[in-house]
């Protein structure tokens, strides 16, 4: 039984060969070059499969699923990409044309995002829960919900776009069109940004040798290398950054009361630095505060693994 998963990204297409149990057997990735066409990028995803197929020494034939992760918003029912703003995919039948390119006979798409959500269910962090939240911090804020096993798309396939609940009403200009969007104040991106502000504010920080003395060198990192250090303007950031994150955590809980949350991105790698002081304001702010059942906070576990498995395991 051996399940594709192909992670289609702006910069890269990721695809890999996966048992049914999620486990990568083997991968490859090639650039995406997003200025083609939607039949040609496609094309080249389906090359790419076919490539590892070979290797591997299977055949189509051998492969019972195959799975799309893509960004914006897919339409998965009917296998569409109803529009994604950094692809040239607009209607676009992404898993007809998948089948055409590779002849795999069953194809299906998520949103990348989701299908994470979806990979972390089925075989990371939140494996063996029924109802769970993932979220990845990363040049954004993504988001993908899981309910009863199932993701959760909302009735136009658009729903979970976590990192744009606003929790600064009139704040940060944001991509999207709103001011004040979560993911502008939790993205790895946006911590980065903190960094360089407070950098500028105090000349005197250990931030500043860090980065040899250069602003751009600073990266979502910095200020927690320096807390670490003892520079108090770095655990400035540090600390205001986990209360931005908390914010949005808090909210999401109080909405949906997921058995677990699972975090993922790069900022993770900061480990109880980041996790500690995160759960702590969770626990005292949330509404079911006093309830015996509380939701598990955790660390995503697939990496930078999650869009390929989660695809893969789309049929499951």
């Amino acid at each position: 039984m051996y399940y594709v998963g192909v992670d289609l990204g702006g910069t890269n297409i990721k695809v890999g060969i996966c048992d049914g149990e999620g486990k990568i057997l083997k991968k490859g990735s090639i650039k995406t070059g997003a200025e083609r066409s939607a039949d040609e990028i496609t094309k080249s995803m389906a090359d790419l499969t076919l490539q590892l197929v070979s290797e591997m020494g299977l055949t189509v034939q051998d492969i019972v699923c195959a799975g799309i992760a893509t960004p914006g918003t897919a339409d998965s029912e009917h296998g569409v990409v109803v529009y994604c703003c950094n692809l040239p995919f607009m209607d676009y039948p992404l898993a007809q044309r998948f089948s055409d390119f590779t002849g795999i006979a069953k194809v299906m798409i998520e949103n990348d995002a989701n299908a994470a959500a979806k990979g972390e269910s089925v075989c990371g962090a939140a494996k063996g829960y029924r109802n769970s939240i993932t979220i990845t911090l990363g040049t954004g804020v993504g988001g993908g919900i899981v309910i009863e096993n199932g993701v959760y798309a909302g009735f136009n396939f658009a729903a979970a776009e976590l990192g744009h609940i606003v929790i600064d009403f009139g704040g940060v200009q944001c991509a999207c069109g709103r001011k004040g969007c979560w993911e502008q104040y939790s993205s790895a991106t946006a911590l980065t940004r903190q960094t360089r502000e407070m950098m500028e504010q105090c000349p005197d920080s250990l931030m500043w040798s860090l980065c040899d003395g250069k602003l751009e060198n600073a990266t979502a990192r910095t200020s927690f290398d320096a807390m670490r250090a003892g520079d108090q303007a770095a655990a400035k950031v540090v600390d205001t950054y986990i209360r931005y994150l908390a914010c949005g955590v808090v909210n999401l809980i109080n909405i949906f009361q997921p058995e677990v949350l699972c975090i993922g991105g790069g900022v993770c790698n900061e480990g109880d630095y980041l996790l500690k002081p995160l759960l702590e304001i969770v626990h005292n702010e949330q509404y079911s505060r006093h309830s015996v059942d509380q939701t598990a906070i955790k660390i995503a576990e697939l990496g930078n693994d999650a869009g390929i498995i989660g695809a893969a395991m789309l049929s499951l």
